[in-house]
């Protein structure tokens, strides 16, 4: 799974901060590949508003 972080974190809170942190994802722009696992889902579903998604 890829994700790349496409909205700025600023004025989130700290957890979903966090959450993108723990994703990887530092910069506007960045990607990751991740794998497929329920963990990684359930932080993908937590901040999916800011990340796009391929799977």
């Amino acid at each position: 799974m890829k994700v790349t972080l496409v909205r700025s974190t600023i004025g989130r809170t700290e957890d979903q901060i966090a959450t993108v942190k723990a994703l990887g994802l530092k910069r506007l722009g960045d990607s990751r590949e991740l794998p497929n696992t329920d963990a990684v889902k359930g932080m993908v579903n937590k901040v999916k508003f800011l990340l796009e998604v391929e799977e």
